[in-house]
């Protein structure tokens, strides 16, 4: 069993809620877990088991047309056995919210904000959840796959 699939058994060992799915494929192993439990599996990657770095976080718009719509990319790194690890949690466009894991790792707060700016999906508990790429007063989320290529506004060839 590779190492990062002891991480996973570890993570079933503590609360077997954490994780719902894992797919293990080209060197990677994601885990897939219920949005309800993503910050006390992330505490419990960091503190017991070294996960220390929050290299990634970033949102997907799988398509209007699919359920759940959205997904969050948590990509872990540990600077102590140099191992990486990526949970997903899957979110309905109805209800596209996720606890924030700005107290595990404080380098989610600009990646936080920026897949709110993008894409949409909110972080509950967020110490400042406003946009950060795209001006204040933009209308929509520019990653999103039903956003209009050339915006809202009429385009002109002028």
């Amino acid at each position: 069993m590779s190492k990062l699939l002891e991480f996973v058994e570890r993570l079933k060992e503590r609360d077997s809620n954490w994780v719902a799915n894992t797919v293990d494929a080209l060197g990677e192993v994601t885990v897939f877990v219920p949005r309800e439990h993503i910050l006390e599996a992330c505490f419990f990657l960091r503190d017991d088991h070294s996960f220390d770095m929050l290299a990634d976080l970033c949102g997907v718009d799988r398509g209007p047309e699919e359920d759940p719509r959205f997904e969050v990319n948590y990509h872990l790194f540990s600077t102590t056995h140099y191992q990486r690890l990526r949970l997903k949690v899957l979110l309905s466009e109805d209800d596209a919210e996720v606890d924030s894991v700005t107290d595990v790792w404080r380098t989610a707060d600009w990646h936080e904000r920026e897949t709110f700016d993008l894409v949409g999906i909110k972080f509950k508990g967020h110490p400042d959840l406003r946009r950060i790429l795209l001006p204040s007063d933009f209308d929509g989320h520019a990653l999103r796959k039903d956003y209009p290529l050339r915006g809202y506004e009429p385009y002109s060839m002028n």
